[in-house]
């Protein structure tokens, strides 16, 4: 069976995406499709305040793009040899608090200690910041246009500083409609579609309409954690999983089990839903 994956392909130490290669453990035949670009935005404000950590209590990444913003401010500013021979290590006397393993990994390659990564997502890690966070500095939150509030109000509410900057927006990605049609032409209406993002879901939901059309209602909908799952769901789709953890493994275990469960005939979308 075909599942398609509205993401951006990322390799493994093999070189293969790690979503393509769990899946395949299932037997499923996996496509990436990217669905979303992005747009740096107030790097030098960002640089400044990289070079000052006496300024701050920690970092806090949810996303690797943010990660990637903390790359170009110290290539685009020749900052990467300050940064190893004593920024890193200032930063890393602090705490550093990430969402999940794949921009945990991209934090320990820029040098920097990291905690946090199994909460799963921003709610989780803000009970975890709030049940350790003491500092009255402030913590640096570098986060796009569409952050959520849940963990800023969570921080704010216990009375813990934080001060955010944009740097960076999603944007559809240029190619997404052309190959939505060249996969739906060539392959056909795959048995699931996985959504990563509720911004993903936007830019790429009136293509798979449009693509589908009777053939919806056979698809199996899968997000990659609760919040693209409210998402899928306000747009009245069926969740058919929401993966346990944002990883490789949870959500290729999720959509294996909504795979096996056959909708009848004429029943409604909420027999397979997941809240």
């Amino acid at each position: 069976m075909k599942v398609l994956l509205l993401k951006d392909p990322k390799g493994d130490d093999c070189g293969q995406d790690p979503y393509i290669t769990e899946l395949g453990l299932y037997g499923l035949e996996a496509t990436l499709i990217p669905v979303l670009s992005f747009e740096f935005l107030s790097l030098p404000s960002f640089s400044e305040k990289l070079s000052h950590p006496e300024g701050y209590g920690g970092l806090i990444f949810t996303s690797p793009r943010a990660v990637e913003a903390v790359e170009l401010c110290l290539e685009k500013d020749n900052k990467t040899e300050i940064w190893t021979k004593s920024l890193k290590e200032k930063w890393n006397a602090k705490s550093v608090y990430v969402v999940g393993n794949a921009t945990a990994s991209l934090v320990s390659k820029i040098g920097l200690d990291t905690e946090g990564e199994n909460c799963g997502n921003a709610e989780k890690l803000a009970e975890y910041i709030c049940s350790r966070e003491s500092s009255v500095l402030p913590l640096l939150f570098p986060c796009g246009t569409l952050k959520g509030e849940t963990l800023p109000k969570m921080l704010k509410d216990k009375g813990i500083p934080m001060e955010s900057i944009t740097v960076y927006q999603k944007i559809p990605h240029p190619g997404i409609q052309v190959s939505l049609r060249s996969y739906f032409s060539q392959l056909g209406v795959p048995a699931s579609i996985a959504f990563f993002s509720p911004s993903g879901l936007m830019y790429s939901l009136e293509h798979i309409l449009e693509l589908s059309r009777d053939s919806i209602s056979q698809i199996k909908f899968a997000a990659i954690g609760p919040t693209t799952a409210r998402a899928l769901a306000a747009q009245g789709l069926p969740v058919s999983c929401t993966a346990e953890s944002p990883t490789p493994r949870a959500l290729a275990a999720g959509i294996w089990g909504a795979l096996q469960t056959q909708i009848p005939t004429g029943v409604g979308h909420s027999a397979t839903s997941t809240p």
